[in-house]
């Protein structure tokens, strides 16, 4: 597919491999393996001498045409889909990394991407350290002789604090370390990190991707040689933590709209997080969309929108944002985001309940934070709704 074309043209054009039907629609390939013409051919198969299918553990046409479009949409070389947004991490890290080496982490990141990191991969003999996210000099005092990976969420889950991507890629270069940029609040409807100098975009393509709560998924994108050469697709192969076929095919259908549905939920979230802002039940609201964040020039320059997720601080507590949550009857109260339909979560003891109570007040995660990505309903119902528990 031309790179020349725009993005709209690419989210529903990009990947399409008609078969011998020819069905407009993409085709969705149910089948766990592959008929070959003869023993010499899947001799060549298994052997890497003849590209094609082998067995949907590592080739399916409706994965590699997710894979393609998403590569297209992020200007990547090549994409790796994976079952979920944490094997993607998993799969970059497992595939990269060895005993012995080390990773500087953003401590604005995920709780279940922090547990991976420390608990998981700590046993295999790989450390991470944490800095603050837009501290550039933090990043740089932090390498190490072994040093070879940063890993950032930029805007970060659920702080909404950015990072510089083009400076913290010339830290980065300057180390010879992999820079990998976790892009689900964004996706590249909003920003294109490969293009501001990351090495590796991730995804969880079970948010935005798909953008109607129906499927898992994940995806690692970037350059031919780090993700095909460098180890992560050898891992996927032998290991399989597998995009499916069927997820594959609602995530390549969710693409097709996705510029429309991030551009339509960062209005809303913004004219959410104006209202939020003066309400005076609410003490702090995160958003990179509105002037008084710290980074609102950085995210004007890095981002189309500010994006779908505002977070915000109550006056009270814990006590007061559980019975903002609980008044809720059109946001749906669940971990999830990237949906359609709103969300809204109490991250303190939910998405980043399992980190230590030190690590979340060093990310920045207080008790009377909420979290709420924002749908496509009527932001006036969405007002209302909030209003019933803030008073």
């Amino acid at each position: 597919m031309n790179e020349e074309l725009d993005l709209d043209t690419l989210a529903v054009r990009a990947g399409i491999h008609r078969s011998a039907f020819n069905e407009h629609s993409e085709a969705l390939y149910l089948t766990s393996s592959y008929v070959f013409k003869n023993a010499q051919q899947a001799a060549d198969r298994f052997g890497n001498r003849e590209p094609g299918n082998i067995y949907s553990r590592f080739t399916n046409p409706t994965v590699t045409a997710f894979q393609e479009r998403l590569a297209a949409l992020e200007g990547g070389e090549a994409c790796i889909a994976t079952a979920s947004g944490m094997s993607a991490i998993l799969s970059t890290v497992m595939g990269l990394l060895k005993a012995g080496d080390h990773i500087v982490a953003s401590r604005s990141i995920f709780g279940s991407t922090v547990q991976l990191l420390v608990t998981i991969m700590g046993r295999f003999g790989i450390e991470t350290s944490f800095v603050p996210l837009s501290d550039l000099d933090a990043w740089k005092r932090a390498i190490r002789p072994n040093t070879r990976m940063f890993f950032v969420e930029t805007p970060s889950n659920p702080t909404m604090e950015l990072v510089d991507i083009a400076g913290l890629s010339q830290v980065a270069r300057s180390a010879a370390v992999t820079l990998v940029v976790d892009n689900c609040f964004c996706t590249p409807a909003l920003q294109r990190p490969l293009a501001l100098g990351a090495d590796i975009v991730i995804h969880s393509a079970t948010k935005y991707l798909d953008g109607q709560g129906r499927v898992l998924g994940g995806a690692v994108v970037g350059s031919q040689k780090l993700l095909m050469e460098g180890g992560i697709y050898q891992f996927l192969r032998i290991a399989g933590p597998t995009l499916s076929a069927f997820n594959a095919w609602i995530c390549l259908k969710g693409l097709e709209t996705l510029k429309i549905r991030m551009e339509a939920q960062s209005r809303s979230a913004q004219a959410l997080a104006e209202w939020l802002e003066r309400h005076p039940a609410v003490a702090r609201v995160y958003y990179p969309g509105l002037p008084s964040h710290p980074q609102y020039e950085l995210a004007c320059r890095q981002q189309t929108h500010g994006g779908a997720i505002v977070t915000f601080d109550v006056v009270g507590g814990q006590r007061e944002a559980w019975r903002v949550i609980d008044a809720t009857e059109v946001i749906s109260i669940t971990g999830n985001l990237g949906d359609t339909k709103s969300t809204i979560t109490h991250p303190a003891t939910t998405t980043h309940g399992r980190i230590s109570e030190a690590e979340r007040q060093a990310a920045g995660i207080g008790p009377g934070m909420i979290r709420i990505s924002v749908g496509l309903e009527s932001v006036q119902d969405l007002q209302a709704d909030l209003a019933r528990g803030l008073g």
